[in-house]
């Protein structure tokens, strides 16, 4: 039986303050918690090469920014497939590709990658470039969460 294969993607914009926390914690996943036989991946604002890429894999989560109605800083971790989006939700991310989007395009698509969702609720999407201090606060304990749903579910 032939290994899966697992990425970590990172989302987000770094100019919109907390919006860029999922590409700050792929960086701190890398720097700190690196894991042979997974691919680390930055795409930033998440465009259509996202689609393309997913299909490379069996198993993927991708780390972003949410607004979902959480305390500020906190992070939940799910299945794509899991989500319940109403025709009426805008965007639950602020990228090209919103989560909504990749959940229809995975679908139209047939691709059939296992994808996690680690999002954590922003506070601040303002332009700026460093995060507010409630997620710069729990940064450290975020990532430490997310290396341990890696170890734990993806590996």
């Amino acid at each position: 039986m032939s290994t899966p294969k697992i990425a970590v993607i990172g989302l987000g914009n770094s100019l919109r303050r907390d919006d860029g926390i999922g590409v700050i914690i792929l960086e701190s996943l890398l720097n700190n918690y690196k894991r042979p036989g997974i691919d680390y991946l930055n795409f930033g604002i998440a465009s259509f090469d996202l689609m393309h890429r997913l299909q490379d894999y069996d198993a993927v989560l991708l780390i972003d920014g949410i607004v979902a109605g959480l305390l500020a800083g906190e992070l939940t971790i799910f299945n794509l497939e899991e989500v319940a989006f109403s025709q009426e939700d805008n965007a639950v991310s602020t990228h090209e590709l919103n989560l909504k989007d990749i959940f229809r395009l995975t679908h139209n698509l047939g691709i059939k990658t296992k994808i996690y969702i680690a999002g954590i609720q922003v506070q601040d999407v303002s332009f700026g470039e460093s995060l507010s201090q409630l997620l710069k606060k729990n940064l450290e304990v975020m990532t430490k969460q997310i290396d341990k749903f890696i170890q734990e579910r993806l590996l």
